[in-house]
């Protein structure tokens, strides 16, 4: 099921790596050499190319965001996004998570990929509780593609129903 909301933004529950777009985003670590979770479907669905890629980068910052080629996938780029470890919040979080947003979309742009779709960064094994991620989520990507051009769509794409359900009241929250 997809939920738009405001003609550019969409909420799907799904497999990231399916997603029809020019560029999915990956929650990464910070060594970009694959992990579990999201990080270790896109790697895998990828193929071993994306870990020599993901070699050549590095390694990146929490709050960055690198490219490589999609590889095996159908999506032409992965950006792969470092997200904050939850620490209650004191410790800078929401800004490094923001950020996270704003560079992958910074990297679609710079790339012509029009078409770009996230997952939720942090959420996961890193303890970012999801009400809170999903209004940094929407909040910043709706404030980017309100200040920028270059972006056609992007998609929220949400591995469980729950995380899907949090995401929907938060962008009908936003909307009223």
């Amino acid at each position: 099921m997809t939920t738009p909301f405001d003609g550019r933004i969409a909420i799907i529950r799904g497999d990231i790596t399916r997603v029809d777009v020019a560029a999915i985003v990956n929650a990464a670590n910070t060594s970009l050499l694959g992990g579990g979770g999201v990080d270790g479907a896109i790697h895998r669905a990828a193929g071993p190319l994306l870990l020599e890629a993901c070699r050549a980068l590095g390694g990146a910052a929490t709050g960055e965001a690198k490219i490589t080629p999609g590889f095996r996938l159908s999506a032409s780029y992965v950006i792969h996004a470092v997200g904050p470890v939850w620490r209650g919040g004191e410790e800078g979080e929401p800004r490094l998570l923001a950020s996270c947003y704003r560079n992958a979309l910074d990297l679609a742009r710079e790339h012509e990929a029009a078409t770009i779709a996230f997952p939720c960064i942090s959420t996961g094994i890193y303890g970012y509780p999801v009400q809170p991620a999903a209004v940094i989520a929407q909040t910043t990507v709706r404030d980017w593609l309100d200040q920028h051009g270059g972006i056609e769509r992007v998609v929220f794409c949400c591995f469980s129903e729950d995380d899907r359900d949090v995401y929907e009241r938060v962008a009908a929250s936003e909307l009223s």
